[in-house]
């Protein structure tokens, strides 16, 4: 076994025999240590030698401390053949054959593509292109932190960053190119701010409904009532998957796709949105597809097919116009307040892990970043009665199913509830579903809108 001396000038020195031939001895120069250092030191030794000797795997805890040995101590067990040279790879070479792996696998979102670059090259830029990845060390990453901090970037933004470089490398300790990841405990905080919150209320819904063209009238209405996402989920809706008559859709999301049981998810088309969908049925072209369609909504999807993909759908600046148009001040985020305006009023009326169901979000999300508490829900916790009147405004309706009473809270049924896997939208695919509840019913021809 391995054994240690000292000479006279008081280096220590560890030999131990050959693994692969008993005959010869191999020596390991450790130079002025302490004792105990130096038989710490022998047994990891005396671990390698036998694991070597046995063709076997080596311990955990010995693997662990080869990892963490500084390159130059590594070194003197590569040279007696104890253990295989490091990996070296400058950050920008491993950048970039991480970025083509990620284009090559066909999986990666085009608008995920673009915020990994954006990281890689602020990573290249603060820590050095040319830096060697096995060097990049805990404060490194914390210099990396601070540089966004000093950009006063949002919160939010600097949490999805720094996640995105815990990701790379995570990547790199898997290839072995680092024996741990300098971002595992660096931290942004992912949060909403207060000021980022706006419930946008029923009135002010209606005024942006009554003065938008039908395109536009049906977007607001999937966002504010039905909860989708814009401009990925209410773009990608076609009215195959929309049963009006039995009152629920399937809504697939681009966003989640990738998330095992998270491609689509059944929605209950809610009262308040069911006008909106009916009429856009009945001013839709014959055999339209999608329920955003004519040439605007067509116009919009292309946008998507640009490098970038759905980050390239801008419909920001044309709702923001409408906005000012109709005499509101602009809120933060212009469609996510919609959405978690209408999650708030669900959960008045339904347990969490339904309405997260139907919003297509986790209760962690809602909870943080959608629900908000609003001035009627003080009024209804002071009244001590029914509930507030804060979703109780109706928007007035030109259809027959409003004119008749039909525009009601939908009663929650198991059916329906959570997400749903591909199968399921094959099933109500491929089911004896007419959109809207009578069969041979084709949209009537009109004219395209103008304008908004």
């Amino acid at each position: 076994m391995a054994s240690i001396s000292t000479d006279g000038k008081g280096n220590v020195r560890i030999q131990f025999p050959c693994p692969t031939d008993r005959r010869k001895k191999k020596t390991i120069y450790l130079g002025k240590v302490s004792k105990k250092v130096a038989a710490a030191f022998e047994l990891r030794v005396e671990a390698l030698v036998g694991a070597l000797a046995g063709g076997v795997a080596v311990d955990p805890q010995t693997a662990a401390w080869v990892a963490a040995l500084p390159d130059a101590t590594h070194a003197k067990l590569v040279a007696v053949g104890l253990v295989a040279a490091r990996q070296s790879q400058k950050l920008r070479t491993f950048l970039d054959e991480y970025i083509t792996g990620r284009e090559a696998d066909g999986h990666t979102k085009p608008a995920t593509l673009v915020t990994i670059r954006r990281v890689t090259a602020d990573l290249a830029a603060v820590l050095g292109a040319e830096t060697y990845v096995r060097t990049v060390t805990v404060a490194a990453a914390e210099r990396f932190k601070q540089f966004y901090q000093d950009k006063e970037l949002a919160p939010a933004t600097t949490y999805r960053r720094l996640k995105t470089a815990k990701m790379l490398f995570k990547h790199a300790v898997k290839l072995g190119l680092l024996a741990a990841n300098p971002f595992a405990d660096v931290k942004g905080k992912n949060v909403n701010p207060a000021d980022r919150l706006h419930y946008v209320t029923e009135a002010d819904t209606r005024r942006l409904l009554d003065a938008a063209n039908p395109t536009w009238r049906v977007i607001i209405a999937l966002a504010r009532f039905g909860g989708l996402r814009c401009p990925s989920e209410m773009l990608s809706l076609r009215w195959e998957f929309v049963d009006l008559a039995a009152g629920r859709m399937v809504v697939e999301s681009p966003k989640t796709e990738h998330l095992e049981g998270r491609e689509s998810r059944v929605v209950p088309v809610f009262a308040r949105l069911r006008p909106y969908l009916e009429d856009a049925w009945e001013l839709a072209e014959a055999g339209e597809v999608y329920v955003v369609g004519g040439p605007q909504g067509n116009a919009y999807r292309e946008t998507c097919q640009k490098p970038g993909g759905w980050v390239n759908t801008n419909l920001r600046t044309t709702f923001e116009k409408l906005i000012r148009r109709v005499g509101l001040k602009r809120w933060p985020r212009v469609f996510q307040n919609l959405r978690s305006s209408l999650e708030t009023d669900l959960m008045r009326d339904h347990p969490i892990h339904v309405v997260t169901a139907w919003v297509g979000n986790t209760p962690k999300a809602a909870l943080g970043h959608y629900l908000q508490t609003v001035e009627a829900d003080f009024e209804k916790a002071v009244r001590g009665d029914a509930r507030s009147d804060a979703s109780a405004t109706q928007i007035p309706t030109r259809t027959t199913a409003a004119r008749t009473g039909q525009d009601r809270t939908p009663s929650a049924e198991p059916v329906g509830l959570g997400r749903v896997s591909p199968l399921v939208s094959d099933l109500v695919r491929s089911g004896p579903t007419v959109p809207m509840g009578a069969a041979g019913l084709e949209p009537a021809r009109r004219s395209p809108a103008r304008g908004f």
